[in-house]
């Protein structure tokens, strides 16, 4: 197994070893960093240096990956690929590893569903990821659990770049073009081809290298603790299933356009009766009925299947096979009785902000003076403000803030809505002043009357 292929040779001898992971100067911005396109430009990355490797599908192949990544070195390079728009579940279809000394590994999850000896082999070592929190719960479900982490993308995004994705970052820092051409594709279906196999291999070939670039890059900035309690935090809670929202149905495209409880009525049956059959297929619901079609049926409330077929998104043969669902599910939502049919959801939280004004002129005058706040710290150390703090956070300590308002106060309920120690940080005590009543002005001074004069003798 050789260490470099002859495409990594020919991007080095072009730049010292030192270029291609140097990391900005002290002098320069995140923006100023990467390949100079006059010096040839990126190298395109179409080949792993090792090959591509065939996926591992049998135990005894699983039982020589663990052993490989046993005795490997340093971090580990992760990464997942679902199928997403294909199916209904968000399971991994694909994961991908890559370890010094090790090499690269593609492991196929449906025949080998329980990974958790990998995760025990590396459970000592530092796992790279990028956007880690779109894969740490599909990799959990296979037993793989990370201790410690490096997300490139979320380091990316506090080191200030604004360009975070694997490939634009491989180009900029490392000078490397990555291809993205199927990244949406379904992973789900057998066999995979050599070429999907080939991307799914680079996306972990430089990951450790973008690492260290980036990693030296948060040193220079003094931004390492920010990262580091970030990433604590994704080990916490990035496994985690998404939340289930109440009342899903209301999420569906276009429900803005209808009217009226009945016509939501409708939107609610379909919904539910798209997911039974999208969840028993495993399916995405999308592609058992499109979002369109819900909205055109709740809108005309078909009663024969003649018309039905008529409406845009159910001229399909599959969408056809299912018409007497579908005016199944349109007539359960008709013989609803009134108190059956859906009420507004009660608010969770604080009310849009566009609505504040004319609810709580002060509470609205206090998220005018945070806002400002946030965007002003964020701007002067380089950061997306989504980045130094939740939005939803902001808005509901400017909703309803501690009863006494003090830097320990607001502090307190910045980490029970989740930040961070260096979010807090940054933000005290400009917020805690931001949230504090504004001071009245004081009354003009009232001129002092001229002394009496007394009259010359």
């Amino acid at each position: 197994m050789t260490d470099e292929s002859p495409l990594h040779r020919r991007a080095a001898e072009s730049r010292t070893g030192d270029e291609i992971n140097q990391p900005p100067s002290a002098a320069s911005t995140p923006a100023d960093t990467g390949t100079d396109p006059g010096a040839g430009g990126p190298v395109p990355l179409t080949a792993p240096r090792d090959g591509t490797p065939e996926p591992v599908t049998t135990p005894p192949e699983f039982d020589e990956v663990v052993a490989r990544f046993t005795t490997g070195t340093g971090p580990v390079a992760l990464d997942a690929e679902r199928a997403s728009g294909y199916r209904y579940s968000q399971r991994a279809y694909l994961v991908q590893l890559r370890r010094a000394g090790a090499g690269t590994a593609l492991i196929d999850p449906l025949p080998l569903p329980d990974l958790s000896a990998l995760d025990a082999a590396i459970a000592d070592t530092e796992w790279v990821l990028h956007a880690a929190s779109q894969d740490l719960s599909c990799l959990a479900e296979l037993g793989l659990r990370p201790r410690r982490l490096f997300d490139t993308e979320l380091a990316a995004r506090l080191a200030g770049f604004e360009r975070v994705g694997l490939a634009a970052l491989t180009e900029h820092l490392l000078g490397y073009r990555l291809e993205k051409h199927h990244s949406a594709a379904d992973w789900s279906s057998r066999p995979l081809p050599e070429s999907w196999l080939t991307y799914a291999a680079l996306d972990v070939e430089m990951l450790v290298d973008l690492r260290d670039a980036l990693d030296a890059e948060l040193r220079r900035q003094g931004k390492s603790q920010w990262a580091a309690e970030e990433f604590d935090a994704l080990v916490r809670t990035g496994a985690r299933p998404p939340r289930v929202r109440a009342d899903p149905w209301r999420r569906t495209s276009g429900i803005h356009r209808l009217r009226g409880a009945r016509a939501q009525a409708r939107v609610r049956s379909l919904w539910y009766a798209r997911d039974e059959i999208a969840a028993r297929r495993d399916a995405a619901p999308g592609r058992v009925l499109p979002d369109s079609a819900i909205i055109a049926a709740a809108e005309l409330d078909p009663q024969d299947e003649r018309t039905l077929l008529t409406l845009p998104g159910f001229g399909g043969r599959s969408v056809r096979r299912l018409a007497r669902t579908w005016l199944s599910a349109l007539d359960d939502a008709r013989q609803l009785p009134d108190e059956a049919l859906p009420v507004a959801p009660a608010v969770e939280g604080p009310p849009p902000p566009h609505r504040w004004a004319e609810r709580d002129p002060v509470a609205a005058g206090r998220l005018t003076r945070s806002r400002e706040v946030v965007l002003r710290v964020a701007g002067a150390h380089t950061l997306p403000p989504e980045n130094l703090i939740a939005p939803d956070s902001v808005r509901r300590l400017a909703w309803q803030p501690p009863e006494q308002v003090t830097e320990e106060t607001v502090a307190e309920t910045l980490r029970s809505l989740g930040a961070r120690e260096w979010q807090i940080g940054l933000l005290l005590p400009d917020l805690a002043d931001a949230l504090a009543p504004p001071t009245a002005p004081a009354p003009p001074a009232q001129p002092t009357p001229p002394a009496p004069t007394s009259p010359a003798p």
